[in-house]
């Protein structure tokens, strides 16, 4: 099977800017392209296939149509397509909010949860996000903060910079602040609570809902752990690999490339090449796409080996087993 470009499906939220647009070339005629759904089957926004045979078809259909074979063995676990990738830049400060873990979404809302990791791609001086509580927090507490617009007293505020990396499990209090801009790897979900929005207006003139009574039944209201958990760079052939994050929906590295690298893929799950800087190509038996800044590839589970030549960074996903 051969290498597919995918182009994304974008949102307008409020907080959004025009970054993936003016300096990612993305072709949306949004005033604000808050994300991009760079890998996507989500029925809220689904990706689709760029050129060649399967041009124009979105991911979901192309995925029934090629089979289990696309996804790899490793897939077999999920009872639907368990990532979503995007880009997402934040203008503006995010709501503050919350995920609920897979067995409360699922019994509350029909989808599963979201645990989700950050790789932030840049950022304006002084930008920072929240993550978790600093200190633990009765619900009590917690409620009463919403209430009376204090809340961000008791959140864990963290300075940001260009290749820093957050793993956010379900259930972790947290916000990207103005500024930032990323590249964000997910659960297959679009289930989220607001728990704060800095009493901002909707396009409707109206305060934007919140989901108080949800976000107290999930949040994990006692300090997170933020620690950095990239591992070390490791020398390959032609660059360098990173490993950025890895949990059970997915697993996540950094792969810089200067000239050639042959990417450690073992057949058992896709991959997602997401291009964060410079340019290139990546080939496997059956074909080579060239790529440039912010553009996404579909490794089918067994396109075979793949190589990328180039000078560019790219981050890659795929399912352990």
């Amino acid at each position: 099977m051969k290498i597919e470009k995918l182009e994304p499906a974008f949102k307008d939220y409020l907080w959004g800017g025009v970054k993936l647009r003016e300096v990612y070339g993305k072709k949306c005629a949004y005033e604000k392209v808050a994300e991009s759904w760079e890998l996507s089957t989500h029925p809220a926004g689904q990706s689709t296939i760029c050129g060649g045979e399967f041009d124009g078809m979105t991911l979901g259909a192309y995925l029934e149509k090629t089979g289990p074979a696309a996804l790899g063995a490793n897939c077999g676990k999920f009872e639907q397509f368990p990532v979503l990738i995007k880009f997402i830049d934040a203008k503006e400060p995010l709501s503050i909010q919350v995920h609920p873990s897979d067995a409360y979404a699922l019994e509350a809302e029909g989808e599963y949860g979201k645990t989700e990791m950050w790789y932030v791609m840049d950022c304006e001086p002084g930008a920072s996000l929240y993550f978790g509580v600093n200190r633990e927090v009765s619900r009590e507490e917690f409620a009463q903060r919403i209430e009376d617009n204090t809340l961000l007293e008791v959140l864990n505020k963290v300075d940001v910079h260009p290749g820093d990396v957050f793993f956010i499990e379900s259930g972790t209090i947290h916000a990207i602040g103005g500024g930032i801009l990323i590249c964000e790897i997910q659960q297959n979900s679009n289930c989220t609570y607001r728990v704060y929005d800095y009493g901002r207006l909707g396009a409707d003139g109206k305060p934007r809902e919140l989901h108080v009574e949800k976000a107290l039944a999930v949040s994990k209201l006692t300090p997170s752990d933020t620690r950095d958990k990239q591992g070390e760079e490791e020398a390959v052939p032609g660059g360098w690999m990173k490993s950025l994050a890895s949990c059970t929906y997915f697993t996540t590295r950094r792969c810089r490339v200067e000239g050639e690298v042959l990417l450690p893929l073992d057949g058992g799950s896709f991959a997602s090449l997401v291009v964060t800087e410079g340019k290139g190509s990546a080939s496997c038996r059956e074909n080579t796409v060239g790529f440039v800044p912010g553009d996404s590839l579909f490794v089918p589970a067994n396109a075979g080996e793949v190589r990328v030549k180039g000078t560019c960074t790219l981050v890659v996903t795929t399912v352990g087993a």
